[in-house]
């Protein structure tokens, strides 16, 4: 009698970069492209080759070989754990599952932490990285596998499976072959891969320990604490172990206390700091007005003002009739709950209540509540994000949100020279995790205005200096008329 897997292949992860030259996939791996390379492992064999290793695309995969009677005969723990593997006959060997994440621990472990030692600085670059799974169990179906992943910024093409190619009308299974694609750093995509291979399956198949909370923040911490479903994800992740959840819940949420500080005390370190430098020319107020007035000929009325702070983009364009709907958006809550007591909120005449709303998110994960606005401002906010999590921003704000007018604002580091308050290389304010140059601003706006079919023009906020340029940069966004 066959199993019904006879016609199935073994496990088969694909990662595939157009990275220029595509072969440093190979280094990023510590894999080389030239040869098949095997590895043991405590539930049978890993494989690793390159179906395609040129300049221009490189493709690596992982193929699993795994022994399913053997996983019964040699499995240790208490009874009832590895649900899966209870029987002889089990879908192990051919899905994505935590033997995965295991092999991907042990074969690429280096990329998983983040170590390259012949392409050290691309470890943190993002590329364009397209990862396939050929057989993924998801139980919760293509719905909640796309609100895993979305979330991060992929692309999900999803192709479900049918429960027998016989009798069609037995409707779809709970299996689906899955590519993800995304401008990410590898390190990134596998410490995805790793923590939600296993929370698709929900199952592991092995015993879980206090151990395995540790592993979750290790590969997790820097961007479950903010993922919408990140209870789901750590429930099934720790097998629904409620001590454990319990602990990873709490140490998550001091994550996100330590990258949002008060706001109070934030805004004496970040607006007394940065405004303190910037004093001489009262930059802000520049800079707000120069948004209004940009947002004002786009004939937006409808209006974002995403990482909204403390309101003051927002209580600028309260004040003018032109714009009907305002929303802001901010990652503290603290900070809404201020911006909310100087814009006297609960005291606003009826009218101008309505128009106002205060929503807390995140710029790095796809918001519905963002979609339907005619503009979006981001004023001094780009700078704040961590460079790997551009890509992300970028597709939650061009491809999902799509406003037909985004307006961003940044300092122009080669304008610090003329502060004499500000020590030489240092930056305006010590939350920025980078300051752009006039070329590497306008380089970044004309390779996102080019890849999501909008316009990008410049213009200068402040003193214009004849050899550093302005203090601040501003980049406006229109989308183009054939691709609204």
């Amino acid at each position: 009698m066959s199993s019904p897997h006879d016609n199935i292949p073994d496990m088969l992860l694909t990662v595939t970069t157009t990275h220029q030259p595509a072969t440093d996939l190979g280094y990023l791996l510590y894999k080389n492209p030239s040869k098949v390379q095997s590895f043991d492992l405590n539930f049978g064999k890993a494989h690793v080759f390159y179906p395609v290793a040129t300049t221009e695309c490189c493709t690596a995969a992982l193929l699993l070989d795994i022994d399913p009677v053997g996983l019964i005969r040699n499995r240790n723990g208490p009874a009832g754990e590895g649900f899966a593997l209870q029987q002889y006959v089990n879908d192990r060997p051919y899905v994505a599952s935590s033997f995965l994440s295991v092999a991907i621990a042990q074969v690429f472990g280096s990329a998983l932490s983040g170590n390259s030692r012949e392409r050290p600085g691309l470890v943190k670059v993002p590329i364009p990285l397209s990862a396939k799974l050929s057989v993924v169990p998801c139980r919760g179906g293509e719905s909640f596998l796309r609100r895993l992943f979305e979330p991060l910024g992929y692309t999900v093409a999803v192709k479900p499976h049918a429960l027998s190619d016989r009798f069609p009308d037995w409707g779809d299974s709970s299996y689906f072959t899955v590519e993800l694609s995304n401008v990410v750093t590898l390190h990134d995509l596998l410490t995805h891969l790793y923590v939600l291979m296993p929370v698709m399956d929900n199952d592991k198949h092995y015993w879980i320990g206090d151990d395995e909370v540790e592993k979750l923040l290790r590969h997790g911490g820097d961007w479950l604490a903010r993922h919408p479903d990140r209870q789901q994800i750590v429930d099934r992740y720790l097998k629904h172990r409620r001590h454990l959840t319990a602990a990873a819940e709490s140490a998550l949420a001091r994550l996100i206390e330590e990258e949002a500080p008060e706001a109070d005390e934030f805004e004496q370190d970040h607006q007394a700091e940065e405004q303190a430098v910037e004093k001489k020319i009262s930059l802000n107020e520049q800079r707000l007005a120069a948004v209004v007035d940009a947002l004002k000929n786009a004939g937006a009325k409808r209006v974002l003002d995403l990482g909204c702070s403390y309101g003051n983009l927002l209580r600028a364009l309260l004040a003018d009739r032109h714009f009907e709907q305002i929303v802001g958006l901010d990652v503290s809550h603290r900070a809404l709950e201020i911006a909310a007591d100087k814009l006297n909120l609960d005291r606003l005449p009826e009218a101008q209540r309505k128009k106002i709303q205060l929503i807390h998110g995140s710029l790095t994960y796809r918001d519905s509540r963002l979609t339907g606005h005619d503009a979006a401002a981001l004023v001094e906010v780009i700078e704040h994000l961590d460079p790997p999590r551009l890509a992300a921003f970028e597709r939650v704000v061009f491809e999902f949100a799509r406003p037909s007018t985004v307006v961003v604002t940044t300092p122009n580091v080669e304008f610090n020279v003329r502060f004499e308050t500000l020590p030489a290389g240092q930056f305006r304010h010590k939350d920025h995790r980078f300051e752009w140059t006039r070329e590497q601003f306008q380089n970044w706006a004309i390779m996102v205005a080019g890849r999501f079919g909008y316009k990008a023009r410049f213009e200068s906020i402040g003193q214009l200096d004849a050899e550093v340029g302005p203090p601040t940069q501003m980049a406006v966004f229109t989308l183009e008329a054939n691709h609204a």
